[in-house]
């Protein structure tokens, strides 16, 4: 008898020969998926499942994984908008983050998980403050995360000084050792906000641990000119230099890369987050896409902050994706759909880390979302792909599942208490701007 059983809906595997089943069904015992096929089909369980959610005959795929977002940024949505990069860190973001609490970090991750849960995200990695508060409310509301505590020379408003920093780093990634969803990982902020020395040996931390290390890095021309001028290099040689390009390393934004570095990328086995709205939104540049998928690298899709973007619809954000890439190559066939829904699904699995994440088959984690196709905007549907990058939206997701959990049937949270969280973080931004 399986737990669960999704029915009535047109499933998407999103498996590497990207197999569409009509008429399909997703049966799921504990954390694993069981069955994936037709719902007449002869594997389909003869029992009926514990619970059954109706696709009603919309789209079943696997869970979005959101691979780059700093969660507690929910509490700062529309707060500095309309600035260059740099003013906006440094005249407004910081001084912010400097007044934050872990309780604030933990509402405003709650938010914000409420609000990817809605969205069809089930898994997400995330670099921010009070990172103890972000793997908590991540796990409480019953998502999958790689969460790390940002690190810098100066001092946090989290841990103080740097060497604290390490030591909560540390501590983080042993207590989450061998969670079934949450785990931790090692993350400096960036070129330009940590010595040589703080990323050589954030470095050698995520290697002894077998951790993540994820940077921001390449993500403006500025932040290039001013690594060439301070540091003699640009950032992926310096990054290169002191040793930390490797199948662990995740370089966030990768904006500004030129093609030799792009190639050196992908035979190091690095890999990458796109944030395409936040780049717009900042003017930070384009980053080549074709040029990274075409030489292998993986590739995932991430929102970034609230702050930045301003919402974690990742569906948005693959709209977003497809179409800026085609208007600033002048090329119809950049970013084609089916390669930016990967992105959101099977790459992003790839850059968490855990087997078979962002594909629907026997035997790997039951992350799934239903998206409701029965609606004005979905109809008529000639292909399914082209409408979940072009025209579907978070809105259209009726039921979220992760780990084999549901934690959202029929649009309605079942891990969160949605007015409690709002109520909590309109208080926290309250106290925030009060300060």
């Amino acid at each position: 008898m399986p737990d669960l059983c999704i029915k009535n809906g047109t499933i998407l595997t999103l498996d590497q020969d990207d197999t569409v089943i009509a008429g399909g069904a997703l049966c799921i015992e504990g954390s694993r998926i069981t069955y994936c096929g037709p719902a007449d089909g002869p594997g389909m369980p003869s029992t009926p499942a514990k619970r059954e959610l109706d696709a009603a005959g919309g789209l079943i795929l696997p869970g979005l994984v959101n691979a780059h977002t700093h969660s507690a940024m929910t509490l700062m949505r529309g707060v500095a908008d309309d600035l260059a990069l740099e003013q906006w860190l440094e005249q407004h973001i910081f001084p912010m983050e400097r007044r934050l609490t872990g309780q604030e970090v933990y509402w405003g991750t709650l938010l914000a998980c409420a609000e990817m849960i809605k969205n069809g995200v089930t898994s997400f990695i995330d670099m921010y403050l009070f990172a103890h508060e972000t793997a908590r409310a991540a796990d409480q509301a019953g998502m999958r995360a790689v969460v790390g505590e940002v690190i810098y020379d100066f001092p946090s408003p989290s841990y103080g000084e740097l060497e604290s920093g390490f030591a909560v780093t540390e501590e983080l990634i042993k207590t989450y050792d061998g969670h079934p969803r949450i785990s931790g990982a090692v993350m400096p902020h960036a070129i330009y906000t940590c010595s040589p020395s703080l990323l050589r040996r954030a470095g050698e931390l995520a290697g002894d641990l077998g951790a993540m290390f994820k940077i921001h890095l390449a993500e403006t021309a500025q932040e290039t000119a001013g690594a060439v001028a301070d540091l003699g290099r640009r950032p992926l040689d310096h990054v290169d230099s002191l040793g930390l390009l490797g199948p662990n390393f995740l370089a966030i934004h990768a904006v500004d890369l030129q093609p030799a570095e792009i190639e050196r990328l992908a035979a190091s086995g690095a890999m990458v987050t796109h944030c395409p709205e936040s780049n717009m939104k900042l003017a930070s540049g384009v980053m080549d896409l074709d040029a990274m998928l075409a030489a292998g690298v993986t590739v995932g899709l991430g929102t970034d902050g609230c702050a930045s973007n301003n919402d974690l619809d990742l569906f948005g954000e693959m709209d977003s994706c497809a179409k800026l890439h085609k208007v600033s190559t002048l090329e119809p066939t950049s970013a084609p759909a089916p390669a930016v829904l990967a992105m959101a699904t099977r790459q992003g699995g790839r850059i968490m880390g855990i087997d078979g994440l962002g594909v629907l088959a026997a035997g790997a984690p039951a992350d799934v979302c239903v998206v409701n196709t029965n609606q004005p905007h979905l109809t008529p549907m000639y292909n399914p792909v082209s409408h979940l990058v072009y025209a579907a939206s978070g809105a259209d997701v009726v039921h979220t599942v992760c780990h084999g959990r549901v934690l959202m049937a029929d649009r309605r949270l079942t891990t969160i208490d949605e007015a409690e969280v709002m109520a909590k973080a309109r208080e926290a931004s309250a106290r925030l701007l009060g300060r």
